[in-house]
Order: C-alpha cells, then sequence, then structure tokens
C-alpha cells in the first residue's frame, strides 16, 4: 500500500507488517450508509456538521447501483427519551451530546438530500458500529451480500466501528472516500488510513462507481 502522505517510516512499518494488501471485490455488494442523519450532516446541530459533499457523492453512489438492484441500508442513533435523560447507555456519559439523538426528532431524520425511498432498509442503533446489537449482519446475509461499501458519518467512530464490524462479520469493505466525512479533518485521515491498512480499501467515489456499473443486472 502506499500511506506517503502519512510518512516514509510509516509507510516502511506498514508494509514490513504485511498491511494494506486488497480486498477480494465480490459481485453481490450492499451500500451501507451509517448515520448520514440530519444531526450529523447540518452543522446547526451541535454534534453536527456540514457534510454537504459527503451527502452528494453517497447520493451519486446509491444511484449507480440501482441498475443492478444493489440493495441500500441506511443507519440511524436514536435514543428513547429515558435513554437520552438516563443512565443506562453508557456511551452517552462519555459522548453527551448525542443524548440529543431522541427518537423522533430532526435529528435522527435521515438527510432528505439522499435518494431513500421504500425499497430501502432502515435500522436503529444505539452504538457505534451499525452490526453492535443490530439485525444488519442476518440482512445482508439473507440478501446474499458478499461485499459492503461503507458510507456516512463520522470516519472516526461509526464509520470506523462498522468497516471493522464489517470484516470481521466476513464480508468484504470498501470505503468511498468522498461519501465518509468527520467534524475535523485529523481524525477523518487518521482513521482512513486505519482502515486502509487494516480493514478495507478506501477507494474514490469514480472506482466505487466503476466497480458498481459493471455489475450485471439483477434483484435485491
Amino acid at each position: 500500500m502506499s500511506q506517503a502522505r502519512y510518512g516514509q517510516d510509516t509507510e516502511r512499518t506498514y508494509d514490513r507488517a504485511g498491511f494494506g494488501a486488497p480486498v477480494r471485490r465480490g459481485d453481490r455488494p450492499a451500500i451501507v450508509v451509517v448515520d448520514l442523519t440530519r444531526g450529523f450532516t447540518e452543522d446547526r446541530f451541535p454534534s453536527g456538521a456540514d457534510l454537504t459533499e459527503v451527502v452528494g457523492a453517497t447520493s451519486d453512489l446509491i444511484e449507480a447501483g440501482r441498475p443492478a438492484g444493489v440493495p441500500v441500508v441506511f443507519t440511524t442513533i436514536a435514543y428513547t427519551a429515558a435513554e437520552a435523560t438516563g443512565d443506562a447507555v453508557t456511551w452517552l456519559h462519555k459522548a453527551r451530546g448525542m443524548r440529543a439523538l431522541v427518537e423522533g426528532s430532526e435529528e435522527v431524520t435521515i438527510d432528505p438530500r439522499l435518494p431513500h425511498g421504500a425499497r430501502d432498509h432502515v435500522i436503529a442503533k444505539k452504538g457505534a458500529s451499525a452490526f453492535f446489537g443490530t439485525t444488519l449482519a442476518s440482512l445482508l446475509t439473507g440478501l446474499g451480500r458478499d461485499t459492503v461499501l461503507v458510507c456516512g458519518a463520522t470516519t472516526s467512530g461509526c464509520v470506523r466501528a462498522t468497516a471493522v464490524d464489517a470484516v470481521q462479520s466476513g464480508f468484504s469493505v470498501l470505503v468511498p472516500r468522498e461519501c465518509v466525512g468527520d467534524r475535523a479533518a485529523g481524525p477523518h485521515e487518521a482513521n482512513l488510513f486505519d482502515i486502509q491498512a487494516k480493514y478495507g480499501d478506501v477507494i474514490g467515489l469514480e472506482d466505487a462507481i466503476a466497480y458498481l456499473s459493471a455489475l450485471p443486472g439483477q434483484a435485491s
């Protein structure tokens, strides 16, 4: 792999350790859109940032997969009022700003700029990974999927956690760089580096769209 942007010493260390080999790309992918909800994609919310470009790129990716019937799974973090105000969710003691993500609020609504329709799946979660405590793994297996394109927010949190759990669940992982975003550039870049080194391939949107466009037409 080439990680020269992080320095030659880092590149040599990771190459010596044998990290960064390309993943196997299957012919039955799914797109998992992690938490591109208004609480994360709009900077008017304390938990959010302006992810307009990420939303646009993810929309382009979804539309590229439609002709081949590539299934799309959207996730949202949503807490009950009791969870948001109480002590039951340990994560909320650390990430207190997440307490605003209450069921039924604007913050947990999927960004309306995304091409989200009745054919798409929606999973609500309480933690970082889209797999933890949800039916995502069984859903992808039931759909016969072998590869997951992970999009969404944030790169350093829920995207990375989802990528790790995806490969641990037996799926090849592709992360289109333009389709993920974070609140700050440093954590974003560091976690893309980590995903590329150990868990999946960080690729360009053009490459991802070409991959989907080359799939044979199929029903989801």
